[in-house]
This record gives structure tokens, C-alpha cells and sequence, in this order.
């Protein structure tokens, strides 16, 4: 026997089986497709931006974002409706934020596995699909007419709090079961209590997956109209162009959801990039507040101790 022939079963042993080779093709199949339904959601979205893009290229500048807007709304720009979007989302997650993480440490470090407990948690969970309009409702009668309030920025911003708060509770709560029980055992054993060891080691361990409620409550509070309607949002203010504070508290603002659909449905011979320019800067804003929380989520995460 030939030293070639003697060597060819040990070959055959390496060469693929008819299974495994089903098994190969399945594989490229199945990523063929997952990709191509990566495509199908990508795809749409960056047509529906290029499209906002074109369309609003004529006016969009910076001038157009910094402008107040003239001749009723038919000419000038946004800045009234950007200032009082981040009026309303910045008073709104000074609210939300804190309130939403400590509801949740308490929820999953504190409570007791009990019935009020479980009512607790399904009204969260029932609140998060609330319909927009009946916070709003909730908003005009707690806010507005029960506390006081008006209609004022205070008054849509904690109606729109209300509405984000149950996503901030939720996602806190997986952000900080995520975290071993070890840790927290570890902890306890050298002596901490519990709030010692919820404030040095749950907390500094959960806090990228906390700011990913924090991202989901942003972009849901900027492109609400509904609960400001009701609450404090106005057709129209006058601002001096570039004022940076051009509000109080108590008083109504414009924003850039209602704006947008008021110049697209309420103001006759109006330009017709502006509202498109509208939608461009209103989604660019979400954008770069959600990139910027996305950005200290992975810093963070790159930075975990475990």
C-alpha cells in the first residue's frame, strides 16, 4: 500500500458530511435573511430623512433654527417652539429621571414580594400604555385646575413626567436586577448597609442601562403634542429672535410638535419647506440628545467593574 493511499481515510475523516453541509447552508440562509430584514427597518427610515432633508433644504439653516417666526407664521423660523421644547423635556426629565430611579431602587431593593407590591407593579406596567390623550386629560385636570398650576410650562412638563415615568421605572428596575446578587451580598458581608451598598455598587453598575429609559423618555417627550395641548403648549408667542430665556415657568410656550402641525394644518400660504424644516430640526434635536445619552451609555459601560 502507497503512502498516499494509507493517508486518504485520515482525509475523509475532515471532509464535510451531508448534514453538516445542510447545516452551513441553513446558517447562510438565516443570515441572508436577518439581514435583509435589517435592511427592510434601515432602509425605510433613511428614506423618510433624505426625503424630510430635500424637501426642507431651501430654508433649513441656522438662521431658520435661531429666526422667530413672521408674517403669521408664513415666513421666519422655529426658535420660540425649540426653546420651549427644551423648556418642556428638560424640566420634564428633572422630574421624571429622579423620581423614576428611586421608585425603582425602592421597587426591587426595598419592597417586599408581596400583593401591593404586585398591584404596584402592574400599575406601572398598565400606566406605560396609557394613551397620550388621557394624560393630557389628567394633566388639565391635576395640574392645571387641581393644583393650580394653569396653563403653564410647569403644568405641561409635569404632565409629560407623568407620562415617561413608568419606562424610567421599568427599565431602572432590569438595569438593577441585572446586577449580581453577589455584589450585593459581597457587600454586606464586610459590614454595608443597604442603601451603602445600593448607592457605591448597584448604582455605578446599572447606570448605562438606567439612561436607556432616560433616551426612550426624550424622544417620547420632545414629539408628544397632545399632553402640551392641553396643558401649556400655545399657537403662537412673541420672542425676541436669540433669546435664550425667553420664558417663565408659569407662563405657556411654544413647541416644535405643535408648531409643526400647526404650520402644516392651521397657517394658509405658508412656505412649503418650513414645515419640513420643522420636522427636520425637531427629529435632529432627538437625535443629538439621544446620541449624547447613548455616548455616556457606553462610556460607562466601557468603564463597568464587572
Amino acid at each position: 500500500m502507497t503512502q498516499d493511499a494509507a493517508s486518504s481515510p485520515a482525509r475523509n475523516r475532515f471532509v464535510k458530511t451531508s448534514l453538516v453541509v445542510r447545516k452551513e447552508f441553513a446558517e447562510q440562509l438565516a443570515k441572508a435573511v436577518f439581514f435583509l430584514m435589517s435592511v427592510a427597518m434601515v432602509a425605510p427610515l433613511l428614506a423618510i430623512v433624505a426625503y424630510l432633508v430635500w424637501r426642507a433644504w431651501p430654508v433649513l439653516s441656522w438662521n431658520f433654527v435661531v429666526d422667530v417666526p413672521r408674517r403669521g407664521m408664513t415666513d421666519g423660523g422655529i426658535w420660540p417652539a425649540f426653546i420651549g421644547t427644551l423648556y418642556l423635556v428638560g424640566i420634564s426629565l428633572a422630574v421624571s429621571a429622579p423620581t423614576g430611579v428611586l421608585a425603582a431602587v425602592y421597587l426591587n431593593e426595598y419592597a417586599k414580594e408581596n400583593w401591593l407590591n404586585r398591584i404596584v407593579n402592574l400599575a406601572v406596567i398598565n400606566l406605560a400604555g396609557v394613551p397620550s390623550i388621557v394624560h393630557a386629560l389628567f394633566g388639565l385636570g391635576a395640574f392645571v385646575y387641581a393644583a393650580r398650576f394653569g396653563y403653564s410650562i410647569l403644568s405641561a412638563s409635569l404632565t409629560l413626567a407623568i407620562m415617561t415615568l413608568p419606562v424610567i421605572i421599568a427599565s431602572t428596575r432590569e438595569a438593577l436586577a441585572a446586577v449580581p446578587a453577589s455584589f450585593r451580598e459581597a457587600c454586606w458581608n464586610v459590614g454595608a448597609t443597604r442603601w451603602q451598598t445600593i448607592r457605591a455598587v448597584v448604582l455605578p453598575n446599572s447606570i448605562s442601562g438606567i439612561l436607556t429609559g432616560v433616551i426612550l423618555q426624550v424622544s417620547r417627550a420632545a414629539g408628544e403634542t397632545a399632553p402640551i395641548m392641553f396643558t401649556g403648549a400655545v399657537f403662537f408667542k412673541a420672542v425676541e429672535k436669540g433669546q435664550l430665556l425667553p420664558y417663565r415657568l408659569d407662563e405657556q410656550c411654544m413647541a416644535l410638535s405643535m408648531h409643526l402641525y400647526t404650520v402644516a394644518t392651521q397657517v394658509p400660504n405658508v412656505k412649503e419647506s418650513i414645515p419640513y424644516a420643522t420636522a427636520v430640526v425637531l427629529l435632529g434635536t432627538v437625535l443629538a440628545v439621544n446620541a449624547a445619552a447613548i455616548a455616556l451609555r457606553v462610556w460607562l459601560r466601557n468603564h463597568k467593574k464587572w
